[in-house]
């Protein structure tokens, strides 16, 4: 049985955050992945009432470039430091099993090692990446951690885990010139995923990250469930919010997953 996540912001309080804590109840998923936005500390007491309250675990997710946390350069690492300190705040208080990281943008690869090994976080994820962010207006070139020789160099270096993120998966295989599945299966075995990201894919042969829900674009999901996920595996759910008001988007994908899981094995 698959254990599948929310993800959900920190800012997502009120409206989304009543609705996680009725679906969790329902039984609808396991786990809220919480992606710890900069500045958003003074929510933290509604996420630990509903851990406390409701028993929801959390993963914790880390701000990533667009929200001005990049470990590839060494000219950010003061302001990296102070947002990881606010995440750590968030994992700590939230008892969170993992924290995942982006390895940055444009940079060093060996920047990026060196400050996440500074941290010295036990509970490290290192998400793979797009090869090419979107189009962007600060500019951005690529990604790191996009390559499976550069995601080795990443854990070899810091002793973190690994989260796979399908999507991005198959669009750094396009960047590459790989076969998408192929090259998903291959960050699979090399790695050992301590948990996955899920979502549908616009565009089988895009470079560019999209959202779209389960089942609703060219992603063969069955097939990554039966070549890829174990029977036990951790997903997050990473598919475009429809509304700020409620859930309903993400319970239909989470129906969709949880009838590929048995029908699939």
């Amino acid at each position: 049985m698959y254990d599948i996540g929310l993800k959900i912001w920190s800012t997502n309080t009120g409206p989304l955050a009543a609705a996680a804590e009725r679906l969790f109840k329902e039984g609808a998923f396991g786990y809220v992945e919480l992606f710890a936005v900069p500045g958003s500390l003074a929510t933290l007491p509604e996420w630990k009432r509903l851990h406390e309250a409701c028993g929801i675990p959390f993963v914790i997710h880390n701000a990533h470039s667009a929200r001005g946390f990049n470990p590839a350069k060494a000219e950010l690492a003061e302001r990296n430091r102070e947002i990881f300190a606010e995440t750590r705040a968030f994992a700590d208080a939230l008892e969170a099993e993992h924290i995942i990281f982006h390895g940055g943008t444009d940079g060093d690869v060996g920047e990026t090692i060196r400050q996440l090994k500074a941290f010295g976080e036990r509970r490290a994820l290192i998400e793979n990446k797009p090869f090419v962010p979107l189009p962007n207006p600060l500019g951005v070139k690529f990604c790191r951690g996009a390559t499976a020789d550069e995601l080795e160099r990443i854990i070899d270096g810091t002793g973190c885990g690994f989260c796979l993120d399908i999507g991005h998966a198959v669009c750094s295989a396009n960047s590459q010139g790989l076969e998408p599945y192929a090259f998903a299966s291959k960050l699979a075995r090399r790695f050992r995923p301590a948990m996955f990201h899920l979502s549908d894919v616009t565009d089988m042969s895009s470079p560019y990250d999209a959202h779209p829900h389960l089942g609703t674009g060219e992603l063969d999901i069955p097939r990554i469930c039966r070549e890829i996920f174990p029977p036990n595996a951790k997903i997050s759910i990473e598919t475009v919010r429809d509304s700020l008001t409620d859930l309903d988007d993400f319970r239909r994908d989470c129906e969709y997953l949880s009838k590929l899981c048995y029908n699939t094995r």
